[in-house]
């Protein structure tokens, strides 16, 4: 692994005028500049911290788990995280993990575009406006997943969250998001992905009516997939994803700061005087990341037929079976269609698998129209899916030529291995739910002959 140390001028990437260090799951190190020294030399945990701080360490797996997979950073604060007044709930957002609260529908599902509330007749920030569409599994049991849509117009202001359940990896597709955390600060735009790991504190300030995905995962952390015979280099490269470099305030909140935790699918707000944002160093490879979509190395077909969706696969969290997810995160980026004799959109498909998709921007090929950025789809295992009509006519019959694939367009995917429940928001509340989706797939007809072969 490779070990960084975050300076003013030196392993650093500066992008929208934030600094980074780059590198996927590195051991990292990193200290405001405006107090050197932070960080103690050669231990974890002095007597005495430099300047007075407290040691604090963040794991995110097992003390005993082998060194691939063992995550722990340490943090050096102002004042450690124990400092706050007992939690209570809060009665807020649209969050559940309560499966059987309706009906399972096992048909086709797609969602027009989520309505943004409007200011400043209904503010809502980061935390109040999420939604739990669909989802599987258990936080308790430590396994299972959850996609939410977030939506809102305002920032969050004097509070943050943080996940006691899991992971979220978040996909923004309206307007930018300057995330805050422990760590650092990170500025995530569309065709951005960021993750942020279980128990990592952060607060979202928003420039205007913004709107995106969330892929959480308990129980398992997001990694790179393996390539295989693919070879060295390929698909996501760890050097694309950035890291936040080291940045404190000193503040105190005599209002009172809102600290609020996730926990076991129910939201609870504990209050404390001071900002959490007060860790003037650490060090670990524990950390938030962020990642660029056109930083992606497309691998495509380029001879006849279709290599499946999973080589444009950018994140995985694996299950303890060899080759299935419990998530995977998969992109459709701009690329080049060559294939020979060969219907080139996405083929016609019944899979073990559950498939979301979303939309950040652009037309997606197989579907053209109704899908639509900001909305989604759910293929639930088994339920048959692929190209409309409309489209299936045209691949037919189009000369094939070397051709530019979907420029201007980024969809995506959250595939899971668990049959995926949709909310009651999903599929009432929202008022989203489009209930003529079925209906792209009627006009398909036959076309069998059987004296033409």
């Amino acid at each position: 692994m490779l070990l960084a140390r975050a300076t003013p001028k030196a392993n650093t990437r500066t992008t929208s005028m934030l600094p980074y260090m780059s590198g996927f799951g590195n051991e990292h190190i990193s200290e405001d500049p405006r107090c050197p020294g932070a960080l103690p030399e050669g231990q974890n945990n002095p007597q005495v911290c430099p300047y007075g701080l407290y040691a604090e360490q963040l794991s995110g797996s097992a003390f005993t788990c082998p060194r691939p997979t063992n995550k722990r950073s340490w943090l050096y604060r102002i004042l450690p995280s124990v400092c706050h007044k007992p939690f209570k709930p809060l009665e807020e957002g649209h969050l559940t993990h309560d499966w059987d609260e309706i009906e399972p529908d096992p048909n086709q599902l797609r969602w027009k575009p989520f309505e943004i509330p409007k200011v400043p007749q209904n503010k809502m920030d980061f935390v109040s406006g999420l939604h739990t569409l669909c989802g599987a599994g258990e936080p308790r049991g430590r396994n299972g997943i959850a996609i939410h849509i977030f939506v809102c117009n305002t920032s969050m202001i004097n509070r943050c969250l943080y996940n006691s359940d899991g992971d979220f990896l978040i996909v923004p597709q309206q307007g930018k998001l300057l995330i805050t955390t422990e760590f650092g600060k990170m500025l995530v735009e569309p065709n951005e992905i960021c993750v942020i790991q279980q128990g990592m504190r952060f607060s979202v300030e928003v420039f205007g009516e913004t709107r995106g995905y969330i892929l959480e995962v308990y129980g398992a952390h997001f990694e790179l997939p393996d390539l295989g015979p693919i070879g060295a280099n390929g698909l996501a490269n760890p050097r694309d994803f950035l890291v936040p470099v080291a940045w404190y305030e000193d503040r105190q909140v005599p209002g009172g700061y809102t600290m609020i935790s996730k926990y076991q699918g129910k939201l609870f707000a504990a209050q404390q005087d001071y900002s959490p944002y007060n860790v003037v160093a650490w060090h670990g490879n524990y950390t938030p990341y962020k990642y660029h979509l056109e930083k992606f190395m497309v691998i495509n077909a380029v001879a006849f037929d279709h290599a499946d969706p999973s080589i444009f696969t950018v994140l995985t969290a694996k299950t303890t079976r060899a080759g299935v997810a419990l998530a995977d995160f998969v992109i459709f980026p701009p690329r080049w269609g060559v294939a020979n004799n060969t219907f080139r959109p996405p083929y016609y498909h019944r899979n073990c698998m559950s498939e979301f998709m979303g939309l950040i921007k652009g037309h997606y090929e197989a579907k053209e129209e109704g899908f639509q950025p900001g909305g989604g789809s759910l293929h639930s295992m088994m339920t048959p899916h692929g190209p409309d009509a409309d489209c299936f006519e045209k691949a037919s019959k189009v000369k094939l030529e070397p051709e530019r694939v979907a420029d201007g367009t980024m969809a995506f995917m959250f595939e899971s291995s668990l049959s995926l429940a949709v909310t009651k928001w999903g599929l009432q509340t929202s008022n989203c739910l489009d209930k003529t989706y079925y209906k792209c797939w009627e006009p398909l007809k036959s076309h069998f002959n059987p004296k033409c072969k």
